[in-house]
């Protein structure tokens, strides 16, 4: 079990070049990539996405690329001759023009000219990049998995133990459940006699008032489906696989059967532990949130 929450970096150094990718995971229902990268690698986002895609299955990832090179420059500082014929020609048909005037047109003037020199970014080699790209998008992924399962382990443990407090609550609600038919008819029979003041109570209408309760307010099914809810939980909660899906679907059979509990109750000893067991899926769907 993995959580969806944790950081991986990897550093790659080639011919001088050095590579830095930051992966960082937060919760999402999907696998969802957003890349904050250098313009130059934009070209190369398909190798982030499809390595972290085989790595990954759910979760919102942040992708941070730093790239630099040691003892060169990307940047060429390139020389438009043509241009710069055409500023020395028109100086010196100026100064042919004006000889009254001092020419003061020298090779700094020249350079400073507009549009002379420009600067423009030297290409790297693309093969190289994905290259470089491709082995720091696994490793980083790697050290994002091993921090994301040692969550994940917490939080195989802590929802075992959830399971384990939902179940001792079940266990709560089968053994009070066969009370309630014998406390209804108590009850009812201390109504009817009060209310008979002395008559003698027809006994097969009792029984069948009791019997028509003891249906409506049944609950073996829901126990029956709970237990097996409970036992399919720690199955996937100890599977070795991505299971946050799964889990999330199953806590709503969960909260479905205990919410027929609730409603079908009228006693206050098992409206207190439905409730109850309403309150602990809470804190099991809280936490399957971040499961991967």
């Amino acid at each position: 079990m993995n959580s969806m929450t944790g950081y991986g970096k990897a550093v790659v150094e080639r011919g001088g070049k050095s590579l830095t990718i930051e992966l960082k995971s937060v919760n999402h229902r999907f696998l969802d990539v957003s890349t904050k990268i250098p313009r130059a690698f934009i070209a190369h986002e398909d190798v982030i996405r499809s390595g972290l895609s085989k790595a990954l299955t759910r979760g919102h990832i942040d992708v941070f690329i730093t790239y630099t090179r040691s003892g060169e420059t990307d940047k060429q500082v390139t020389v438009d001759m043509s241009l710069a014929k055409g500023y020395v020609e028109a100086a010196q048909a100026l100064t042919a023009a004006f000889p009254q005037l001092n020419c003061d047109f020298n090779v700094n003037a020249l350079m400073r000219s507009g549009d002379v020199l420009s600067l423009t970014q030297t290409e790297d080699d693309a093969d190289q990049i994905r290259q470089m790209l491709v082995e720091a998008v696994d490793e980083a992924a790697e050290q994002l998995n091993k921090m994301r399962a040692i969550e994940g382990e917490a939080l195989r443990r802590d929802l075992l133990a959830k399971i384990d407090n939902f179940e001792t609550m079940l266990q709560r609600v089968k053994t009070i459940a066969p009370q309630v038919v014998e406390q209804y008819r108590a009850k009812l029979t201390d109504r009817v006699t009060e209310a008979l003041n002395g008559v003698e109570i027809d006994g097969a209408k009792l029984a069948n008032e009791v019997c028509f309760f003891a249906d409506k307010s049944c609950i073996d099914e829901e126990i029956t489906r709970l237990t097996s809810h409970i036992a399919r939980a720690r199955e996937l909660i100890n599977a070795d696989e991505p299971v946050g899906r799964k889990l999330d679907f199953l806590i709503q059979e969960f909260n479905r059967e205990t919410n027929t509990i609730c409603s079908k109750s009228s006693f206050l000893d098992l409206t207190d532990t439905a409730l109850a067991m309403k309150n602990e899926i809470e804190k099991i769907r809280e936490q399957i949130q971040n499961i991967e």
